[in-house]
């Protein structure tokens, strides 16, 4: 391959990373992407691991700091090497995230709809969460807050809803808040790595916030006890980056 064609290809994947990491994580990620966009320079074509906004323990006391590193340097990267390791022409590593996601359906490998779906929902769900050290509940902000009310009643009701569709999830999946086909706002469920965006979901739309039920998300503190998992999860949300993500629906 000649030098100029290496180039060309080097820049195309720092192009491609740079509208996938300011669209899916927003400013907050800059540092990230910046580390991320070295390891693509030296291998143009790959994924690699987003880095977290805020340290394995800056969640404590609502998720320890071992289940957040082993969630994040073992789980999310597993999804990462799979997919780096697909066969080649069974994945365009030029798309963004969300469009990988879309193009999925019934007839997609299950390498690639497991494993894309496993990068992109943990790339999503980590700046979702933000530290809460003074331990105040925190609430919906803004347009967003404003479309809770008036799609669910009251942020109370929403909150219920939305634990107890995430706490009836049979086995591992995940627990969705989207702007659906109408542009209102559903909370919907998929199983195993699955999301809204692919299209053999049932419910499908733009995700605003999402969590994550598999069991190693919470086991090593909670064991079996999901909702309590649930229920402080809530203190841990980033609802301004709920609010980025509904502004752009």
């Amino acid at each position: 391959m000649s030098d100029n064609r290496r180039n060309f290809l080097k820049k195309s994947a720092l192009l491609g990373l740079s509208g996938l990491a300011t669209g899916l994580l927003g400013n907050e990620k800059i540092a990230a992407l910046e580390h991320v966009s070295e390891t693509f320079a030296s291998e143009p074509g790959k994924l690699s691991l987003p880095a977290l906004p805020y340290a394995y323990d800056a969640l404590e006391p609502f998720i320890d700091k071992q289940t957040m590193e082993i969630h994040h340097t073992k789980h999310h990267q597993a999804y990462i090497d799979k997919l780096n390791s697909a066969a080649p022409g069974s994945f365009d590593f030029n798309d963004d995230d969300s469009t990988k996601c879309r193009k999925i359906d019934t007839s997609t490998p299950p390498l690639i709809r497991n494993n894309m779906g496993g990068y992109f929902n943990h790339s999503l769900f980590w700046p979702l969460m933000k530290p809460n050290p003074d331990k105040k509940e925190l609430k919906a902000l803004g347009k967003l807050g404003d479309a809770i009310n008036s799609n669910f009643k009251t942020f109370d009701d929403f909150k219920k809803e939305f634990s107890d569709k995430a706490l009836k999830i049979f086995g591992s999946g995940w627990c969705w808040l989207i702007v659906d086909e109408k542009n209102a706002l559903k909370i919907t469920t998929t199983p195993n790595q699955d999301n809204p965006l692919m299209k053999i979901a049932g419910d499908q739309g733009k995700p605003v916030l999402c969590l994550d039920v598999w069991e190693h998300a919470y086991y090593l503190k909670y064991q079996n006890k999901r909702a309590d998992y649930i229920s402080n999860w809530w203190n841990v949300v980033n609802w301004e980056k709920a609010e980025e993500l509904y502004k752009h629906k």
